[in-house]
């Protein structure tokens, strides 16, 4: 069906990660998915709060592809309090791990920020619950349009 892919996946373990206060999330979540042989896996929650977040958001007005003209970066000392963290993990095309997050914090006075997060450092604590999928022929490849990594479904 042109301009929709989709395959279905099964449900499988699901796990609470904990991530201590000054680990980088993003390098923690993949040593996680590599430790406990995880290929595929959604964030179902997370909570807690961080620092140093980088992340990025699409310019008002932006048209595809998405370059780096059309893209703010933000870095945002904090401390922040995690909101949510949206996402998944999937192989890139050389097998490696690939985690694509979407970060939702606020600040002590209660402004709400986000997009796509590169990195934050734990600054309290950071949990996640995380559900493994059973899946193959998915594998995340750097999209020309969006200008980041995105899913790849092979035709079955």
């Amino acid at each position: 069906m042109e301009g929709l892919w989709f395959k279905e996946v099964e449900q499988g373990r699901r796990f609470i990660v904990k991530i201590a206060p000054g680990e980088s999330l993003q390098r923690r979540l993949v040593d996680f998915a590599a430790a406990a042989a995880v290929k595929y896996a959604v964030v179902v929650s997370a909570v807690g709060s961080v620092r140093d977040a980088r992340f990025r958001g699409i310019k008002a007005g932006a048209k595809l592809p998405l370059t780096t003209p059309r893209v703010h970066d933000h870095a945002v000392e904090g401390p922040l309090e995690l909101l949510g963290l949206a996402g998944n993990v999937f192989p890139d095309e050389h097998g490696g791990i690939d985690c694509h997050l979407h970060l939702i914090a606020s600040r002590s006075s209660g402004e709400v920020l986000g997009g796509h997060l590169y990195d934050a450092t734990v600054f309290a604590t950071c949990e996640i619950v995380l559900s493994e999928i059973r899946a193959e022929g998915i594998e995340r490849h750097l999209s020309k349009t969006g200008g980041v990594r995105t899913v790849f479904i092979e035709d079955p």
